[in-house]
This record gives C-alpha cells, structure tokens and sequence, in this order.
C-alpha cells in the first residue's frame, strides 16, 4: 500500500491502473477511521481491483464554531486499518495541496441539502459537495462508497452525481455500531464516560421508531413523538432534530410512504451527534 499528498501521484498512479484495465473504487474520509469505515474499505475492496483510500480532513465543511481544529486525527493508525482491509493508495493531502490561496469555486446544491442538518450547517454540504467533487475528478474512480449513518450527505452526493452526469456508481453502505447500539463515529471520542452512556438514547430512539414502523404505524408525528420523548428522558441530550423525510429528496413527510429516512441530530453535551434508519414503506 502506498501514501501519498499530492494530486498528480493519485493521477499517475490511476493511469497506471487504467492502462491495465483495472476498476478503481474510492472510498472518501475524513481520517481517525474506525469500523465503520473499514466496512466502507472491504467492499470497496471485494468489487474493485484497486481502492483509494481519501483521508483528509476537509475545512471548507466545517463552520465557524465547529470542530475543525480539534477534530480528531491519526494518521499512522488510518495506514494501519487501510492496509489491513486492502487498500491500495491513501491520499492523504494538506489543506493548500486541494485548496489554492484564491480558491473561489463551489458545488452549490439547493433542495436536497437545505432540511436537516442543513438547517443548522447551511455551508456544511456546499463543502462536501466540492471535496467529493475534487475527489471525483482527481480519483475518477468506477464507485465510490458512502456509510449510511451519514444518509442525507449519501442523498446529496447522489443527486450531485445525477444532476452533473457524474460516471459514478455511489455505494451505500449500512451503518455500523458498537455492541451497546451506538453509531460507530470519529466524534464519539470526544465523549465523557458520562456522556458516552447518556449518548445511547440515539439508538435507542432509532431502535423505538423503527420498531414502531414495523408495527404498522405510518403517522409521521406519532413515530417522531414518541422518539424525542425517549430522548428527552435523558438529562444530557439537547435535540437538534428529529425528523421523517423522502430518504432521496429530503422533502418532509406527514406520514411514511415509499422509501422512508428517520433521522436525527442531537448533542450530548457539546458534541453533535447523529442517527437514522431507512425503511421501504
């Protein structure tokens, strides 16, 4: 497996791999990956020839109160997972190797990525948006592989990829947890012991609303209620939202027809932290 920074080692190395008509699979991170980014890596790995790892913390997606600085990195325990599941090339660039000092173009989307955590990161998806965009382009990778925990990010990257006639298959992947329940993600280091059991009530709202669903009941209102009441039971969780919408248009639904995303932001403490499920209906 091989590392490196710079955009035109990615572009030589991928030509290299075309030349001998080899598939490329591209999987995008932000680093300090985990198990559920390894589920990402061994697909990738299982339908492709060759798989690019991206680990790069983006800053154009971050606002400014958010974590940026201190979001967490290690990027020799990254090499480790990636060359353990398969990969074959971590990109791994700095912040001015994808962006130049007068760097003023963007992927703007409007619809799909202004509900949920759009409401309250209104730049967050015009970032991903460009990142995935650049990475595409410096990649051209046959698929690119996306977690699910991350639904309305995996929606908008769909409709970026439709809407710009992108040749990109986009692979979503399940959400991967802990044994307790909890959504593998780099920000549950941020937890306290305190914080990490009080931060079960997610899933547990996951697991109620889902079970719910499964029962027959299609109110939207009645389904979201009964989640945040669960929430609301534990003493450090603040909803951000909790919300039933269309799992390909993000438009709001008053009761769950067709393919159905349940989801949710919501602090423990001061981290930001989400879940969902999708259900076809």
């Amino acid at each position: 497996m091989e590392i490196t920074g710079l955009i035109n080692e990615v572009r030589e190395q991928v030509k290299e791999w075309r030349r001998q008509g080899l598939t490329v699979g591209l999987v995008p991170t932000m680093g300090y990956l985990h198990e559920g980014h390894k589920s990402l890596i061994d697909r990738a790995v299982t339908e492709n020839d060759k798989v690019v790892v991206s680990d790069f913390v983006n800053p154009i997606q971050f606002g400014a109160n958010e974590d940026l600085a201190t979001y967490p990195r290690d990027i020799e325990a990254d090499k480790r997972l990636c060359e353990q599941a398969g990969a074959d090339l971590i990109f791994h660039p700095e912040a001015e190797e994808m962006y130049a000092p007068d760097f003023s173009t963007y992927v703007e989307m409007q619809k799909v990525s202004e509900g949920l955590c759009g409401k309250t990161r209104p730049t967050h998806f015009r970032g991903v948006c460009t990142v995935v965009c650049k990475l595409f382009h410096i990649v051209m990778p046959d698929k690119a592989y996306f977690g699910q925990k991350d639904a309305q990010q995996l929606a908008v990257i769909r409709r970026m990829v439709r809407d710009l006639d992108m040749d990109i298959e986009i692979v979503g992947c399940p959400i991967i947890r802990e044994e307790d329940g909890l959504a593998k993600s780099s920000r549950n280091t941020y937890l306290s012991e305190e914080e990490r059991k009080a931060a079960l009530v997610l899933s547990k709202a996951v697991f109620h609303g889902e079970d719910r669903m499964k029962k027959g009941e299609r109110d939207a209102d009645t389904v979201l209620t009964a989640m945040k009441e669960l929430i609301e039971t534990e003493p450090l969780a603040k909803i951000d939202y909790v919300e039933m919408v269309n799992a390909d248009s993000m438009e709001p639904l008053a009761k769950a027809e067709g393919r159905v995303l349940v989801a949710m932001a919501v602090y423990i403490g001061t981290t930001r932290l989400i879940d969902n499920f999708i259900m076809e209906v």
